[in-house]
């Protein structure tokens, strides 16, 4: 049985323009319960933008974005708990150690999951109690996506997910959006590595 209830992402007759350029038109897509979408395409062509736009971060020249039938653009706090939006920028305090970090997010989502066993999965429990200024870019990365993966949201838009992340890293990202997947939930990567996520994909758009 799935985790989640039935997941409905529509995108319909998008246009996005970045100053008097137009990206792209006519942007149409839906994405069910179980499954992903990849968002390609070279750098400048409006993926993270898209991703805003699909967070209701963002709005669009023309169309409409829903999430189980109710505009993205309009949603209350309470809706919004059912997305998480993960960008480039990584959310931490670097003042706070890893594991402080991770505490303040699952206090923030109001959730009840393990910190610990998080740690250990990430391959960050030797390192829960450094100040996150002294970590490199991919143990970075692994925190701010843990961190994220302590929200219990059943739409997950990431942004290039597998930056700065080695091979094992890579590994168990992948493996989250699997898991996420065969729960019932629904999730949009915007990313240059989309072999990582091959034969898990329902949708592709190339932009």
């Amino acid at each position: 049985m799935s985790e989640f209830s039935t997941a409905g992402l529509n995108v319909s007759a998008l246009e996005i323009w970045r100053g008097e350029n137009r990206l792209f038109s006519n942007l149409s897509f839906e994405l069910g319960g179980g499954e992903i979408a990849i968002i390609t395409g070279g750098n400048g062509t409006g993926k993270t933008t898209l991703l805003r736009i699909l967070a209701g971060l963002s709005l669009p020249a023309k169309g409409i974005v829903t999430w189980r039938d109710k505009d993205v653009r309009i949603f209350t706090p309470e809706a919004r708990i059912e997305i998480v939006y993960q960008g480039h920028l990584e959310g931490l305090k670097k003042d706070l150690t890893v594991v402080e970090n991770l505490e303040f997010y699952r206090s923030l989502w109001m959730t009840n999951s393990p910190v610990a066993a998080l740690l250990e999965e990430l391959g960050l429990a030797t390192l829960a109690d450094i100040q996150v200024r002294y970590l490199s870019a991919g143990q970075r990365r692994r925190v701010a996506l843990g961190c994220m993966r302590l929200r219990q949201a059943q739409l997950w838009l990431l942004d290039e997910p597998f930056t700065n992340l080695d091979a094992a890293g890579t590994k168990i990202v992948a493996g989250w959006l699997a898991s996420h997947a065969e729960s019932g939930g629904t999730a949009v990567v915007a990313t240059h590595l989309a072999d990582n996520l091959s034969g898990k994909v329902a949708v592709e758009v190339e932009l």
